[in-house]
């Protein structure tokens, strides 16, 4: 027979000092809990007598209501046990709660299917991801948002650690798509703010230093022999000409077509002027000439201003209009071209992994060094905070330092 017991949840203590009561059910030594709708402090309730206190201004009225909350709970646990020989105690909870509190998964993955044609394929592919990864740890889709507390989040964090070998990286991003969810349900009122149990946990940031290419290694990178018209080569002027075009990001580069560069003329400018695809912001700004260079290499004769500059992407009509089909070609060439630099960082004895995003930590360290305002590199490389800027500002001030170190000391 199952058993009903208030509990004020201590461990889930606002920055008021208020924390929630639920009614707890315990059916074969598993738990439920049940949110009652209250706050209180603890010295407010009384454990043993399961009463508000007489010292809040509002006992009377809130006993009252409690009292009426567990006797229904009550009443429904008697009926469905006398209807059903073995009922679960997640049935039960059911029961109680009514429409109270949503499922969290059934909210989730539809929220996921609202946002599909807002977001990035990759996006919407990481929300379900991290979700079914979730619920595959959970063991069910019967999970209420009441039911992720505190203590199962930090139980999902050390299977994490101990169990897949997670970085840091990948436990922020598990625990924040879960909490994005918590967040959007609580702006559509579907749950109360106080059922949100992510404030109480510390996420650590990866803090490894970011890596980039040195003056002398850039001038080895590019002095490389590869066999011409090899994807190597063309691996190799992708990664070159982003260093020397504002730290484009390889979906923006693989994506630039001849009309980003072209005037009426057919003549190639000076700048790019196109919409950048992670802040959808246009983005306009003069190249340098290595960059210039690589685009006369790769330019065709007579051109379609849609055509694309990188011969990359094959099936170009099918690219533009399918989002499925664009985001599988860009994860293939991502490897395809990561791939090829791994192999030529390693041939130059790189003591790091060399991929296309370095390039972009490469122009903004060297951006720095040669003088340019940080500012303006914040603006090149689309930076909504100039603290993500000021990353690689730190990264030059520690490699000074460590040359006053190694040569004046």
């Amino acid at each position: 027979m199952a058993s009903i017991k208030l509990i004020l949840r201590t461990h889930q203590q606002d920055q008021t000092g208020h924390c929630p009561l639920y009614i707890r059910v315990i059916k074969d030594r598993k738990a439920k809990f049940i949110s009652v709708g209250l706050k209180l402090k603890e010295s407010e309730w009384d454990e043993a007598k399961q009463r508000v206190k007489k010292n809040h201004p509002n006992s009377a009225r809130m006993n009252a209501s409690i009292a009426q909350k567990v006797a229904d709970a009550e009443g429904q646990v008697a009926d469905l046990e006398r209807k059903v020989k073995t009922v679960s105690v997640k049935k039960l909870k059911e029961a109680i709660k009514g429409k109270e509190v949503p499922n969290f998964f059934d909210y989730a993955y539809k929220r996921c299917e609202k946002i599909k044609g807002s977001v990035s394929v990759s996006t919407y592919k990481n929300y379900k991801m991290y979700l079914k990864k979730f619920e595959d740890w959970v063991g069910t889709k019967d999970v209420f948002f009441d039911d992720i507390t505190v203590s199962l989040l930090m139980d999902y964090m050390a299977y994490m650690v101990n169990e897949l070998g997670n970085g840091q990286t990948t436990q922020r991003y598990s625990i924040m798509i879960l909490a994005i969810m918590f967040k959007e349900a609580i702006k559509e009122d579907i749950i109360p703010e106080y059922m949100y149990p992510f404030s109480k946990l510390t996420l650590k940031k990866n803090t490894a230093p970011r890596t980039f290419l040195k003056k002398e290694q850039i001038t080895a990178f590019m002095e490389y022999p590869v066999k011409e018209g090899s994807l190597a080569e063309l691996a190799k002027d992708m990664f070159v000409f982003s260093i020397y075009a504002g730290g484009l990001r390889f979906g923006d580069v693989v994506e630039l077509q001849y009309k980003h560069f072209l005037e009426a003329d057919a003549k190639i400018k000076k700048t790019i002027n196109k919409t950048v695809n992670r802040t959808k912001a246009e983005h306009q700004f003069k190249v340098g000439k290595l960059a210039l260079d690589i685009i006369e290499k790769y330019k065709k004769e007579n051109p379609d201003p849609t055509d694309f500059i990188f011969p990359i992407i094959k099936h170009k009509e099918q690219y533009l209009k399918n989002r499925e089909f664009r985001q599988k070609v860009k994860e293939n060439a991502t490897g395809s071209i990561n791939f090829q630099l791994n192999r030529i960082g390693k041939a130059l004895k790189f003591d790091f992994s060399l991929s296309f995003h370095l390039s972009r930590h490469t122009f903004a360290t060297n951006a720095l060094n040669n003088g340019m305002r940080i500012e303006h590199v914040s603006k090149l490389m689309g930076h909504q905070d100039i603290r993500t800027t000021q990353i690689y500002a730190k990264i030059l001030g520690e490699e000074l330092d460590k040359a006053v170190d190694d040569f004046i000391y």
